[in-house]
């Protein structure tokens, strides 16, 4: 899309927004109104009408889809099965009621996905005994993103217990493939995760990949506003949440047929077993990936930090007064932020307030991800977050008796950052191993000198100690 076209495509779109959402459009999809969690979404309350939304590719990790379906046609861009037979074969079902609810075409099957002009890119990683292979996950989530896809959903999670290594199920391979994502500019949701799939209820930890840096993890809610025991809990991984029981979406047609008397086939209410009413996080997470879909949709300038801030930052409080007594008022380790909400965020966007601000830096988390920086004099603007993206790692080249000098400005309230440099060859930034030099204490101003002993690549690390988050100014510069 040419300059015009975009202007005149976010003119249009905030033109709409402007209108009251008293005259929000109702489709005519002919099972809408069994779609009770649109509603609580506010998917289409920023409208009057359809808006002339520019179509997003969305990726679908997950058991394939049937793509035979009415409510899919003209909505597929592309799939690919990495675990060997059709991808438009779903014998689990997940990935069709994944897809129904993000790009369910509108006014044309049973249901509306929430990002009915998206265009699904399918990636079938569910192997025929159920089970996820970790290259085939990888291998799809790198094809879907080289397909174009701006958004990656992934409805599925391992256990994660930083307290046990020998209950965890971190990945390096879905890491590599995650930041893969990150690095080519996607949107990448996560399943926070359920505990009967843990080892106990409720589980106080979100599951990989949604604990992975800026990962987008949703947690469930049920239609009464709270949050289920199943939903795993964590106070920095579980970013927001969504509706999560009792789904109504598409079906696998040839799963439905085994009960021919259900009008509904192709839909979950004709599925047998727990799929007739779909719940869990797996099933929350697609209408926020959806609603990502939408705002790049609205301005598809936007970067995916943007996009997840913006949702994130733009949720409805989940608390005691709308059904969660156990929630306290403001972020909290059972819904995140709060509860999805597309009307707020698309009214952010024509609202002409300052987006947030990006990051072209990432993702720079780690030592295999530190950004390498040249010359004698460096000074930029990056940012940190508490929640999403704590550590910052660059990475300056020194000859032997070369001086460093770093300075960090914090640019939001009470904010705490501290600086530390690793010696050349130094492969964890934990514990003390390596570690040359660093700040006494977290501040919002800090300083770093440092004369290099012996020359190479040193890693320096900025983490941020406090909640909060924001844009920072780094100055680097190297003197003899």
């Amino acid at each position: 899309m040419n300059k015009l076209g975009l202007a005149l495509l976010v003119a249009v779109v905030a033109a709409l927004v402007a209108t009251s959402a008293a005259l929000a459009f109702t489709p005519t999809n002919a099972y809408f109104a069994k779609q009770w969690y649109l509603g609580q979404d506010n998917a289409f309350d920023a409208w009057p009408a359809p808006p002339p939304l520019a179509s997003v590719k969305v990726g679908i990790v997950d058991s394939g889809v049937d793509c035979s379906l009415l409510d899919f046609q003209n909505q597929i861009a592309a799939k690919k099965s990495f675990v060997g037979g059709n991808p438009c074969v779903d014998s689990e079902g997940h990935g069709t009621i994944v897809a129904g609810e993000i790009a369910g075409a509108l006014d044309t099957g049973g249901v509306v996905g929430v990002a009915y002009s998206s265009q699904l890119v399918v990636a079938k990683v569910v192997a025929s005994d159920g089970t996820i292979p970790i290259k085939a996950e990888a291998a799809g989530i790198r094809w879907a993103v080289n397909q174009g896809a701006r958004v990656i959903n992934l409805s599925f999670g391992a256990v994660r217990d930083p307290k046990d290594p020998s209950l965890d199920s971190y990945s390096k391979v879905e890491a590599q493939a995650v930041a893969y994502a990150v690095k080519k500019g996607a949107v990448v949701v996560a399943a926070v995760g359920n505990s009967d799939e843990a080892y106990a209820t409720p589980w106080p930890y979100a599951s990989w990949p949604s604990a992975l840096p800026h990962v987008l993890g949703v947690g469930a809610l049920t239609r009464s506003g709270n949050v289920p025991d199943f939903s795993d809990q964590d106070l920095t991984f579980v970013d927001m949440s969504a509706p999560g029981v009792g789904i109504f979406s598409t079906f696998p047609a040839n799963l439905t047929s085994a009960q021919p008397d259900c009008a509904e086939q192709g839909y979950t209410a004709c599925a047998i077993g727990d799929y007739q009413h779909p719940e869990g996080t797996s099933f929350a997470a697609p209408q926020v990936a959806a609603a990502a879909a939408v705002l790049f949709g609205v301005e598809p300038s936007l970067t995916s930090s943007q996009v997840t801030r913006i949702l994130e930052r733009h949720t409805d409080d989940v608390n005691a007064s709308t059904g969660c007594p156990l929630c306290p008022n403001g972020r909290d380790k059972y819904s995140g932020w709060g509860r999805l909400d597309v009307l707020k965020a698309v009214e952010f966007l024509g609202s002409g307030n300052p987006l947030p601000p990006s990051d072209r830096f990432e993702p720079n988390d780690k030592v295999s991800q530190a950004y390498e920086l040249w010359g004698k004099r460096r000074a930029f603007d990056a940012t940190l977050d508490y929640w999403d993206d704590r550590i910052d790692v660059y990475r300056v080249r020194l000859v032997p008796g070369q001086r460093l000098q770093a300075r960090v400005a914090a640019r939001w309230p009470d904010a705490a950052v501290g600086l530390t440099l690793w010696q050349p060859g130094t492969k964890s930034l934990h514990g003390r191993t390596g570690l040359v030099a660093w700040t006494s204490r977290a501040g919002q101003t800090q300083r770093l000198a440092y004369r290099a002993v012996r020359g190479g690549w040193y890693d320096l690390e900025l983490r941020t100690a406090r909640r909060g988050s924001g844009r920072y100014s780094l100055d680097l510069k190297k003197t003899q």
